[in-house]
């Protein structure tokens, strides 16, 4: 992309037009207005442009007070903690300093012949695009910035911030983008601190991000919208930038026990029947499991696909056919999108209540997939989607009737809905907000599945709350209403590698909680068992974890030893539960995620950032995924020391191992300092006793961390020692020496 800085106008700001309490604004030299707040300790917001359009409460911060002084003519600094934004008017510059150490400034690339090679902010003369700059160190790495598929850094990349279809894991596209990035800071600056930027629009965002055609020693954001609105945010580290952020746009709120099983599915179970073996078998199998989906057309007509309406061919009963299956304790998913087929008679009723998007002459506005050989994605794959209106969730009216049309399918009994697609807004669109469809697009997904998450809250049955989506479009904001799942992976190694790549680079843009397609979801071929089963087993450590593809994803489709070894991950991803929910705790008071990156795990250590698909689960478990074939992986072990969980062997941190693993092995390693609480085998979450759910405790070497919030264990540091207390029930092992550890029965 060619970037002419002559189509913008270089804004300053020499006057001043007053304080409040939380910021101050100026006028500049464009005649827009420069505002500044502070959104509390650590978050600043630099605001300049319109503001006529909706904003989708993107943001859920308020302004707070902040400490007000003029230190030079021209000059203004605001302070908030430990947290200062210092502005200079003419030229316009400001500086971001945390413990009076800059971490954040504008642009310092100067053209050789005097001026900044880009503006610090500019804007077109129509007043539709803006652009502002800041300067990057030397070896500055930058992260998030949504669901992205490959390196998790950034730096060098131009990276675009929509919300695309994008048809697999292998490109640029990301079906959840968000325009927030970090950077654990300058791995050459005296102190670590860390700096975070978030570009609140709804619209489309281009980062040159140290991008050498723009500027390798500078971060430009391009925006597509009527304002400029950043924030700036300053934290000790990573995590406390990313717990700033979704202190701004929302935490990630709890989900059910039961989500965190396996949840079983397939493109598709073509028949009631067929899905009903499936339950069956796994029961009979002995393979835990909680989730049975009715993916895609499984359970709707293939003309008129998602209308509230069951196919009357396959489902002539539905409620009596879910009620069979649900008596293998099983959650009943079924799949849905926001468009409505204009062969269903729902068409023509919303769009007679204006319930559609409409085009430019007021008429609903049909949407016509690519169904041609050469180009569509459905060609040879799947069933070709229909013409569809598109649901306007900007009409109260229209979203208030979609969230209630729900009431019925969980009376049926349906318990969680798969709330699939939304990327698909046309930019020409009108929406009944006033907003075009350019504008729309990427926020869309976020009303789609807040709507869907709503509808799921009011009417899903007691014993499925509380509420879940499983959902594949996402923006800012769409960590609110989890859970979001990695969109149609290639079922190769790389497909794999990419799959992981994407759910630790939402995880470091403020989504807790992703899952893949184990297995891929297509391809030419179907996954090989040894793919299989390494997909399956990183997924066992992961937030949420699905079986899905094009074809079969049973363990038993792949034979006898894969379903064995399958069974055996299987049972301890479910042993793990009590353990994954003290994570998940973490993730809704902090906003890390369950699945943490080298980089936000140990931003400060550079032997194991550059290894992008290793990652810590929780504080206590580091996961290196085997992403290629022959059971060989390299593991960059960070500081402290570690245990193999299979081989129960301590190995000292900072350095790099050479890891062989047969096909029932997998790189797995507990942190020394940390216990796991481990709960029994079950076939389903339903057999676990909430108030004692612990069979196990193991102890990475002697405890350094506390443990707490269950009833049947507990450790409790004194002066610098450790008190391990475990009931009768628990098996307590300690890996390492035991020397010095004593376990008390607790009372």
């Amino acid at each position: 992309m060619q970037l002419d800085t002559t189509a913008y106008i270089r804004v300053s700001a020499p006057d001043s037009l007053g304080t409040s309490a939380s910021g101050g604004a100026f006028a500049t030299s464009t005649g827009d207005v420069l505002e500044v707040a502070c959104f509390g300790p650590g978050v600043f917001r630099l605001r300049i442009g319109a503001n006529t359009l909706p904003d989708y409460g993107l943001v859920v911060g308020r302004a707070q007070r902040c400490d007000i002084t003029q230190t030079d003519p021209g000059v203004w600094s605001f302070a908030a903690g430990d947290t200062r934004l210092e502005l200079t008017g003419e030229p316009l510059s400001f500086r971001l300093l945390h413990d009076e150490q800059p971490i954040i400034t504008s642009i310092t690339d100067e053209h050789f012949r005097g001026f900044l090679r880009l503006p610090v902010i500019g804007r077109t003369r129509a007043g539709q695009q803006w652009i502002a700059s800041f300067a990057l160190a030397s070896g500055e790495p930058v992260y998030g910035l949504g669901e992205k598929f490959g390196p998790l850094n950034k730096r060098g990349q131009l990276v675009t911030s929509q919300v695309d279809d994008a048809l697999g894991v292998n490109t640029g596209l990301s079906y959840k983008s968000v325009p927030f990035c970090w950077s654990p800071g300058n791995s050459g600056a005296p102190k670590g601190d860390a700096w975070g930027i978030f570009v609140n629009t709804p619209g489309r965002v281009t980062h040159g991000v140290g991008h050498p055609e723009w500027s390798h020693r500078s971060y430009a954001v391009i925006v597509d919208d009527e304002a400029l609105d950043l924030f700036l945010i300053a934290g000790r580290d990573p995590a406390q930038v990313l717990d700033r952020y979704t202190t701004l746009t929302g935490r990630a709120p709890d989900v059910p026990l039961w989500s965190l099983g396996l949840w079983m599915s397939r493109a598709y179970y073509r028949t009631a029947d067929e899905a009903m073996a499936v339950a069956e078998d796994l029961r009979a199998r002995k393979i835990p499991c909680d989730v049975l989906t009715l993916d895609g057309r499984a359970a709707w007509d293939v003309q008129t696909r998602f209308d509230f309406r069951w196919d009357p061919a396959r489902y002539p009963d539905p409620a009596a056919t879910l009620a069979r299956m649900k008596r293998h304790a099983l959650k009943i998913c079924v799949w849905e999108y926001p468009y409505v087929s204009i062969h269903s008679q729902l068409f023509h009723e919303l769009a007679a209540k204006r319930f559609l998007l409409t085009n430019a002459s007021g008429e609903p506005y049909v949407f016509g997939w690519d169904n041609s050989p050469a180009t569509s994605s459905f060609s040879g794959v799947l069933t070709p989607l229909p013409e569809s209106g598109i649901v306007d969730f900007t009409n109260p009216a229209a979203y208030s009737w979609w969230r209630d049309a729900h009431e019925a399918l969980f009376k049926a009994g349906v318990d969680v809905i798969k709330s699939d697609f939304g990327e698909q807004v046309p930019e020409d669109a009108v929406a009944f907000n006033g907003d075009c469809g350019a504008r729309l697009h990427n926020v869309y997904p976020l009303l789609y599945n807040r709507c869907v998450y709503e509808a799921t809250k009011k009417f899903a049955p007691a014993e499925a709350q509380p509420p879940i989506v499983w959902s594949r479009a996402g923006w800012t904001g769409s960590q609110r209403y989890p859970t979001q799942w990695g969109g149609d992976p290639q079922s190769d190694w790389e497909g794999l590698a990419a799959s992981i790549r994407g759910g630790l680079s939402w995880g470091m843009s403020g989504g807790p909680y992703h899952a893949s397609d184990i297995g891929g979801f297509y391809g030419s071929e179907q996954p090989s068992a040894e793919l299989y089963l390494r997909w399956l087993q990183m997924s066992v450590f992961s937030s949420h974890m699905r079986m899905h593809g094009i074809g079969a994803r049973e363990p038993w489709a792949f034979g006898q030893e894969t379903e064995t070894i399958a069974r055996q991950w299987i049972e301890f991803r479910y042993r793990l539960l009590p353990y994954l929910r003290t994570v998940i705790v973490q993730a809704t008071t902090t906003g890390l995620p369950v699945m943490r990156a080298m980089p936000l795990a140990f931003p400060n250590v550079a032997l194991t950032r550059g290894y992008e698909t290793q990652f810590m689960c929780g504080d206590a478990l580091l996961i290196a995924p085997i992403v290629a074939p022959g059971g060989e992986v390299e593991v960059a072990m960070p500081p402290g020391a570690w245990y193999d969980l299979a081989s129960r062997q301590r190995l000292p941190g900072r350095q790099v191992i050479r890891y062989r693993a047969t096909l029932d092995r997998f790189p797995v390693f507990g942190r020394e300092g940390y216990a796991l609480p481990l709960g029994p085998v079950v076939k389903h979450t339903g057999e676990i006793d909430a108030a004692n759910p612990l069979a196990a405790l193991y102890l990475f070497g002697k405890p350094a961390q506390p443990l707490d919030g269950f009833a049947q264990a507990k450790i409790a540091l004194t002066d610098g020692r450790a008190m391990v207390a475990a009931a009768s029930t628990v098996k307590v092992e300690t890996f390492g020496d035991a020397a010095g550890i004593a376990v008390e029965a607790l009372a």
